[in-house]
């Protein structure tokens, strides 16, 4: 992951950390997502935002959120550099298999950061 597009990343962290804190667990998981959109292909930090959604799973005591993501962690270091689904925001209530839109402004980062 280069500079730019690891700064990006850990914003979006950061800003899931901070939303957490202020109890906005919709904002902190919708942070994570982006986070997740821009980490598929870096396995270890594609793998750390599934650990942050299931920190989250836990929290919120949603037990399908929880385990879908200890499993897609453990995927996301196996397959994060084989194939991932381009926009897939990483949550347990969609399909760990299916692309979907990435949001414009990501878009921009990725084409800048050389990951898209």
């Amino acid at each position: 992951m280069n500079n730019q597009l690891k700064s990006f990343y850990l914003a979006e962290r950061v800003a899931a950390t901070d939303a957490e804190d202020r109890g906005d667990l919709h904002a902190a998981f919708r942070h994570l997502e982006r986070a997740h959109i821009l980490s598929q292909k870096f396995a270890f930090a594609h793998a750390a935002t599934h650990l942050r959604m299931f920190r989250l799973g836990w929290r919120t005591r949603d037990a399908r959120e929880a385990l879908g993501q200890l499993v897609r962690a453990i995927a996301a270091l196996l397959f994060s550099r084989i194939w991932v689904p381009v926009g897939n925001t990483g949550r347990a209530n969609v399909s760990a298999f299916e692309p979907m839109p990435v949001p414009d402004d990501l878009v921009r980062v990725l084409k800048d950061a050389g990951g898209k």
